[in-house]
């Protein structure tokens, strides 16, 4: 049964009424882990982190960005996805820490793209080219970079081995530092740039979790 089922038959039928919740009604996309719909949170231009309250689905002020050090890409997450045991045991297997779980949140994403987006609370159909093995504390806490499908500049990228090593700089940057604000006392690491084989692998795992996060949910709307 595929993760979009938990939104068949009620889901889809209230979608034409209400606003779909971004997390559980947007499609992950027939072609994942390959090429996935993303739903974009942040834009570089942002200077506030916007993020998505779980249970509405609506977006809300996370906190202001750090001075001047806003997101360098699109930035958002992968729908119909969860950081639970099997991201977390993959983390743990490829980093040889102890300990390590899921963080509990959507699988996070980055989107290259040489268009000016000027805002966020959109979908984005993209291709994964690789990834940040980010561990926040005890949790894993992935960053999937991809390319917006179609880019001129950064669309026939197949692999973060394409990019220039600036761009990587940048986003490990970033999420090093983008919690470094008083009172947020974060520890924070990035042991690994991951290629896109690896990637894909995440993805899937992150659907694993969903699919048994939500199980409970599926059913009850399934035997409605």
């Amino acid at each position: 049964m595929s993760a979009n089922s938990l939104m068949d038959p009620i889901g889809r039928l209230m979608g034409l009424r209400y606003k779909s919740h971004p997390w559980h009604g947007i499609d992950i996309g027939e072609k994942a882990p390959d090429i996935v719909n993303c739903f974009i949170e942040v834009v570089p231009t942002d200077t506030i982190k916007y993020e998505i309250d779980k249970v509405s689905g609506y977006l809300r002020i996370d906190r202001p960005q750090k001075y001047s050090n806003v997101v360098p890409t699109l930035y958002g997450f992968i729908p119909q996805t969860y950081c639970g045991n099997h991201v977390g045991t993959f983390c743990a297997e490829k980093t040889g820490k102890k300990n390590i779980k899921g963080d509990g949140d959507p699988l996070d994403i980055c989107v290259l793209t040489e268009k000016d987006i000027t805002h966020g609370d959109i979908i984005a159909e993209v291709i994964p080219i690789g990834g940040l093995r980010m561990i926040d504390g005890t949790a894993a806490d992935d960053k999937i970079i991809s390319v917006l499908k179609g880019d001129v500049v950064y669309g026939d990228f197949s692999d973060i081995s394409n990019l220039p090593e600036l761009v990587i700089r940048r986003l490990k940057h970033y999420f090093l530092t983008y919690k470094d604000m008083p009172g947020m006392n974060r520890e924070s690491e990035i042991t690994h740039v991951y290629n896109a084989e690896e990637a894909r692998e995440v993805i899937r795992l992150s659907i694993k979790d969903y699919e048994a996060r939500f199980e409970d949910l599926r059913n009850a709307l399934s035997n409605y």
